[in-house]
């Protein structure tokens, strides 16, 4: 399977090449050639399409199973002898299932689609959120349950993925748990800025995108993005 252009921004005038690439050759965006997922996607950031939250959940769960798929590729598997009901054959199974974990709430009906595929993975859970109204963006962190992580598989889904530093910081407060032998990272939207932070910060890990789009604004909020993902699946919050 070939491996798609490292960068498709959303605005064709921006340069493909980022520092992002140039810190991480382990890039892998979706959308870069035509499928489904590209249908999905521009569901999920059409405004009057957002109107419907379970269509906005569903679609994120699918972009979920259609990265899944793509990971899978990258797994190990056992070869078995399988018995069907006429005679017996050999079969590839999953080595182990992954570890799926992602971040509350907006990461839940995207993680649902790894789910799917990965039906006997278990799961990690944190509660991570940006501190409005600073300077900077800051990260809480207030909750994190997981199981143990050493030398597992583990695959991190956020759908957004901005300043990058949630997910950074994130992957950091589970290495408590122990060392994966693997990491993947998965997002639906991710800015250049935040793709070029991630790939710096965790240079072991494998970042799976359906899109990249074209930056980041004053807010640090993705442009043009698709909005506030946990809102529009669950609705708004004070």
């Amino acid at each position: 399977m070939a491996t798609p252009p490292l960068f498709t921004p959303a605005n064709p005038s921006v340069p493909q090449r980022t520092e992002a690439a140039e810190a991480q050759a382990n890039i892998h965006v979706v959308c870069a050639e035509p499928s489904i997922a590209n249908h999905f996607l521009a569901e999920l950031r059409d405004k009057d399409v957002q109107k419907d939250s379970l269509r906005f959940r569903r679609n994120l769960q699918r972009l979920g199973e259609i990265i899944a798929y793509r990971i899978s590729a990258h797994l190990s598997y056992t070869e078995q002898v399988i018995q069907t009901p006429l005679a017996e054959t050999r079969g590839k199974l999953l080595h182990d299932f992954p570890i799926l974990a992602t971040v509350l709430r907006a990461g839940l009906p995207f993680h649902q689609g790894f789910l799917n595929y990965f039906d006997q993975s278990p799961s990690a859970f944190v509660a991570a959120y940006r501190i409005e109204g600073t300077a900077q963006v800051q990260v809480q962190v207030d909750y994190l349950s997981a199981p143990s992580l050493d030398e597992r598989v583990l695959i991190l889904a956020d759908p957004m993925l901005a300043t990058g530093k949630s997910l950074v910081q994130t992957y950091r407060a589970m290495l408590r748990f122990g060392t994966p032998r693997q990491v993947h990272i998965a997002a639906v939207i991710a800015s250049p800025e935040g793709l070029a932070y991630v790939a710096r910060e965790i240079p072991e890990a494998n970042l799976w995108v359906a899109a990249i789009d074209e930056k980041l604004n004053e807010q640090a909020y993705i442009v043009p993005g698709l909005g506030d993902a946990g809102d529009l699946s669950y609705g708004s919050k004070l």
